[in-house]
């Protein structure tokens, strides 16, 4: 085993697919087939399963690629250290869905970094994509979000993938609208009065062991007749705050949050369904100061906001 060989697992389990890393990694198909297969002799375990739809992980190779981004991660401090004298770069990651409270937390966090070499990443998406940057893009820290009813799938994946977690806040989704809306001026907001207007949702809601079709039905509701999906939360604040017949439904927001777009949260009474939001990482990974810091900002907002 060597580091090319760990660059090479670690390109095809990001792809999923020999072809793609291959000219990504400017190298023939055939030699990267070789090497994988040369790297699984050497192990002796089965990392990838070839199928007609492309390299998936195996439960050894998760763990594997997990062990190898953290290795060649390290390896590039060193040489960032000692080829160029560059001190090594304190690093903080951290996936999570969009939600304002978690915004606003990082917000906070991001303005009390001390001086230094930093590197920060953060990324608003799905939970499904939440779990994969941990377990093969290095991400370190992640927010994982699901309905209560598929509490026991995700702790049970969670135990599985080898993750700490911690339950950050329950609550049920608001809906949120331009002040002007026809919905604010409605003493009591059902599902019937959404029949009419324009939902703005996340364009990549994600339901463990359901359908595209079924996710669907089962995180957004048939009763909206009229839907715009969008994957950026900026955009979709932007949406709302322009048209006055759109609603969306999020996490309790932060009042400036809606103040900066003109907005107003409500409830509904048909809503009943509650979400958790859960802080997730690999147990054999050791908190930072910088992740430290994020934790206890995310609680702060919690509090604040939720």
């Amino acid at each position: 085993m060597n580091l090319l060989h760990l660059k090479y697992a670690v390109e095809v389990a990001k792809t999923g697919s020999i072809n793609k890393a291959a000219e990504t990694l400017l190298i023939a198909q055939p030699n990267l087939s070789r090497s994988i297969k040369e790297l699984e002799q050497d192990l002796g375990i089965k990392i990838f399963e070839r199928t007609a739809r492309g390299m998936f992980l195996t439960p050894d190779g998760e763990e594997f690629i997990g062990h190898a981004n953290a290795i060649l991660s390290k390896v590039e401090d060193v040489e960032n250290m000692y080829k160029n004298n560059v001190p090594i770069k304190r690093r903080f990651s951290v996936s999570v869905p969009r939600a304002a409270y978690i915004s606003d937390a990082f917000a906070h966090f991001s303005g009390e970094i001390t001086p230094g070499a930093v590197e920060i990443f953060y990324k608003e998406t799905n939970s499904s994509r939440t779990i994969k940057n941990l377990l093969y893009d290095d991400y370190k820290l992640g927010i994982v979000r699901y309905a209560e009813p598929y509490e026991k799938y995700f702790l049970s994946m969670f135990e599985e993938k080898g993750f700490a977690y911690e339950k950050v806040s329950e609550f049920r989704y608001v809906l949120v609208m331009r002040a002007d809306s026809p919905l604010a001026g409605l003493s009591e907001i059902r599902f019937r009065d959404l029949d009419e207007l324009t939902e703005i949702a996340h364009a990549d809601p994600y339901v463990p062991s359901l359908s595209a079709a079924q996710v669907k039905k089962e995180e957004l509701p048939d009763n909206v007749k009229r839907r715009i999906f969008v994957f950026e939360r900026g955009s979709q604040l932007d949406i709302l705050s322009e048209n006055k017949d759109t609603f969306m439904w999020v996490s309790p927001t932060p009042e400036k949050t809606l103040d900066r777009y003109g907005l107003v949260q409500r409830e509904c009474a048909d809503n009943k369904r509650i979400y958790k939001d859960v802080l997730v990482y690999k147990k054999d990974y050791t908190l930072t100061e910088l992740d430290k810091k994020f934790i206890e900002e995310l609680y702060r907002s919690r509090k604040k906001y939720l």
